[in-house]
């Protein structure tokens, strides 16, 4: 086998696994449409089964587990799903909530002003822990569609303290290793304020809570131009990054196929993840996908943004440390950017190849996939009802 990794970086590539979520697979597409495609999941069962166990997970071995959405992935008996994946080789992983679909929460969920839909808000993440609890799960993602529009529309310091006390009776619920984590977005669908626009707000919003309480970063979910690398240093160092979620955009939260747009930017992130210990045994961050648009193959896309986070992070591996300190130390600019530059550069593609045929994974994925005739086998048996999408 090539040398260019060595045993110590083949363990971490070993140990990375990289959630992937089941509204992947649904239909998906922008504000202006949704597009329904052949084959398209009708239920969480099917999700799964696309998800991780005979597709994804299955060619690259990276998919070990499928996040669910709440109330789009909702059934009768949640151990007769979590016994369903399991049955695929899969476990199902992190719960995210969902106060954005409902004409209630038009001016807000957890901050609302009227006490009582931010209790039906509080009520429905109580609800998902009651999922968590069914299923084994460890984290509740929180993501917040809540803002304004308008200057004067809303009391923002009024809507951060209801929020900070909507949190709390969340956060009193979880047991035992559950965490809550917080996902920042700084902007849409409010475009005048959010009230979680970016990693501060959500890592004091979530200090004030305790240990279990974390940030989630989705790389979509910043300004261009933002150095996302440096919050990712900065969350790492202060112990709250608890999760990410991995897509490419140009402009805004385009949810592209991770790496499309800036693979020297997912350089850069996983280079400060491996700096920060975020893929060390004992880590807490949890990596996940949150990819998922309306042009491309929806399980080819997923195998390939996975494919692309642990081709970044063998690049990211390649770092020459000792080299690096030694140029940074000595002031060495050009050098220090060199030791960068020349990891980035290299192609560890055949290393990787070589070294997934090594452990019985086939060498080129997607190829795999295309070859498997899954697309075509679906497309024929998936015909009838109603296919799943943002709505279901």
């Amino acid at each position: 086998m090539s040398n260019i990794l060595t045993p110590e970086s083949l363990a971490v590539l070993e140990r990375q696994a990289i959630e992937v979520p089941s509204w992947a697979y649904g239909n998906s597409g922008t504000r202006f449409k949704v597009y329904s495609t052949p084959g398209t999941p009708r239920d969480p069962f099917e999700k799964i089964a696309d998800a991780d166990a005979a597709q994804v997970h299955r060619v690259t071995g990276l998919a070990p587990s499928v996040a669910l959405h709440i109330p789009w992935d909702r059934v009768d008996d949640y151990s007769v799903l979590s016994a369903f994946a399991a049955e695929q080789g899969v476990a199902l992983g992190t719960v995210n909530s969902n106060t954005f679909q409902d004409d209630d929460y038009k001016f807000g969920a957890l901050t609302h002003e009227d006490a009582a839909i931010r209790q039906k808000a509080i009520d429905h993440h109580l609800a998902c822990i009651d999922v968590m609890d069914e299923i084994g799960s460890r984290d509740l993602k929180i993501w917040l569609a809540e803002g304004s529009n308008y200057p004067g529309q809303a009391d923002m310091r009024g809507r951060q303290d209801r929020l900070q006390d909507s949190l709390q009776k969340i956060y009193a619920r979880l047991t035992g290793e559950q965490r809550l984590v917080l996902e920042y977005k700084f902007f849409e669908p409010s475009f005048y304020h959010t009230d979680v626009p970016d990693w501060g707000t959500s890592y004091a919003q979530v200090s004030e809570l305790g240990e279990r309480a974390m940030v989630c970063l989705d790389t979509g979910h910043h300004a261009p131009g933002t150095n996302i690398e440096f919050i990712v240093m900065q969350l790492l160092r202060l112990g709250k990054l608890g999760s990410f979620d991995f897509n490419s955009r140009f402009y805004a939260d385009d949810d592209l196929i991770v790496g499309a747009a800036d693979p020297f930017q997912l350089f850069r992130i996983l280079f400060e993840v491996l700096r920060g210990g975020g893929l060390d045994v004992d880590s807490p961050v949890a990596f996940m996908l949150d990819q998922c648009h309306n042009i491309e193959d929806k399980i080819p896309g997923q195998i390939r943004s996975v494919l692309n986070v642990q081709e970044m992070t063998a690049r990211a591996l390649l770092v020459d440390r000792e080299a690096l300190t030694a140029a940074q130390l000595s002031g060495d600019v050009l050098a220090a950017n060199g030791v960068f530059m020349d990891a980035f550069y290299t192609d560890v593609r055949p290393a990787l190849a070589e070294w997934r045929a090594s452990r019985g994974l086939p060498a080129d994925p997607m190829a795999a996939y295309a070859a498997s005739g899954y697309f075509e086998q679906i497309s024929a048996d998936r015909v009838g009802g109603t296919q799943a999408s943002w709505g279901a």
